[in-house]
């Protein structure tokens, strides 16, 4: 098993290259099954959420070629099998959706109920639901969501929840469906909003991009494009909170500023001196990080992927500071890990009281979700000895060559293979 090898190094300076968006690469690998055309996608991460998609897709009969830096041709004109199984959605719960594109494409689909990281309940029912109000046949066997449908039809649908994976699902589906459908109380976030771009390239007719409400006018079929997948906003923050956190200067490169307003300004309230640019972002940290309250809610507001990396800069800052999270039940599984770093964070349900303390020290932690990962990595960067973070697999599903990145602006930081 892997693991990373962190040591205190000082202020980080100098500049990071931010990758293409893992959550926007996912929905857009697998709007693929649309078409019979060849979807060209450039600026994808290099992920292990990636190679999975790309597994999952050939496994149904695509023909993905990749040059394994960030460029990707995919052909969905020879699928042969509508199943999505078991052994590769339980690693990656965004598997669920090939749901929507394939039964809208294909008219029958059979996917494995999916997995991922363990940060609580993430239901399908509104997939389902929805997919159901547009005419399609659901039933659930042996783990596997089976639907069937001779084409979907247009309809107005409610969602009971924002949810990003159920709106990308739903609007995919709607696409190639017959006659209008509108989705409300739709996700917001920049990752739909670039699948939805994305959609309106190969041929489909969409309305309210970037609005709760989405109008989808069905096509008879979608042909192929090229399209560059939106910088990752989230590994753009967890970069800023770990200058942040070290006192440094850092200027990033390739970023999406308009889509990280919530971040940048807690930065500022922490104390950032943050300038950004159309594709930059300039952070410059003098002193200390004052603690800062944080609320998850769906976007525009403060992105919970944003949570944990957030709690770990407040744990080093000055003064008090409470997180309330209120997307996942079970995100707070990495409080424990920093207090046994010396934090002191008193957590309750999805509520954490955090006392900022001097200095942290370097002990063996253990990643438990992807975000999770981060925040101690970024703990590492600032205590005392050596931090050792374990099964950073999960790190490795959406960060892109990290320890290259920050070792590249001063940081200590070494990937330890497994003898």
């Amino acid at each position: 098993m892997e693991k990373l090898k962190v040591r205190a190094n000082g202020p980080l300076q100098g500049e990071i290259v931010i990758s293409g968006a893992k959550n926007a690469a996912l929905p857009l690998l697998c709007a693929s099954l649309l078409t019979k055309e060849t979807l060209h996608l450039t600026n994808v991460p290099m992920l292990r959420d990636v190679k999975t998609t790309q597994k999952l897709l050939q496994g149904m009969g695509a023909r993905v070629l990749t040059d394994n830096v960030q460029e990707f041709e995919i052909n969905c004109g020879h699928v042969n099998n509508t199943c999505a199984p078991y052994e590769l959605v339980k690693t990656m719960r965004a598997s669920i959706l090939v749901l929507g594109p394939t039964l809208a494409h294909f008219g029958e689909a059979q996917v494995s109920l999916p997995g991922g990281c363990a940060i609580g309940s993430r239901p399908v029912d509104q997939h389902l639901k929805g997919l159901e109000a547009m005419g399609a046949q659901i039933s659930i066997e042996h783990g596997y969501i089976k639907a069937s449908a001779k084409r979907l039809k247009g309809a107005r649908i409610t969602m009971d929840m924002v949810t990003v994976t159920g709106t990308e699902n739903l609007l995919m589906a709607a696409t190639l469906a017959e006659g209008t459908t509108v989705l409300e109380n739709a996700a917001m976030e920049p990752e739909v909003s670039d699948l939805a771009e994305c959609l309106v390239k190969m041929g489909a007719r969409i309305d309210g991009i970037g609005t709760p409400t989405l109008t989808i006018h069905g096509v008879e079929q979608l042909h192929g494009c090229s399209h560059s997948v939106v910088p990752d906003r989230i590994e753009a923050g967890t970069f800023l909170c770990a200058v942040a956190m070290t006192g440094g200067h850092v200027v990033l490169k390739n970023t999406a500023p308009k889509t990280m307003c919530a971040i940048l300004d807690k930065l500022v309230e922490a104390g950032a001196l943050i300038e950004t640019g159309d594709d930059w972002i300039s952070i410059d940290m003098q002193t200390r990080p004052t603690a800062v309250d944080i609320r998850t809610l769906p976007y525009p507001a403060f992105p919970t992927d944003m949570q944990a990396q957030f709690m770990a800069m407040n744990v080093i800052a000055s003064g008090n500071s409470k997180v309330v999270e209120t997307i996942f039940e079970n995100r707070m599984m990495h409080v424990p890990e920093l207090n046994r770093m010396g934090a002191h964070i008193a957590a309750e349900g999805n509520t954490a009281i955090i006392e900022g303390v001097d200095c942290l020290s370097g002990t063996t932690v253990m990643a438990t979700d992807l975000r999770a990962s981060a925040s101690l990595v970024l703990a590492g960067l600032v205590a005392n000895g050596e931090t050792t973070v374990e099964r950073i697999y999960h790190l490795d599903r959406g960060y892109e060559n990290i320890e290259q990145k920050l070792g590249g602006v001063g940081a200590l930081i070494e990937r330890i293979h497994a003898s």
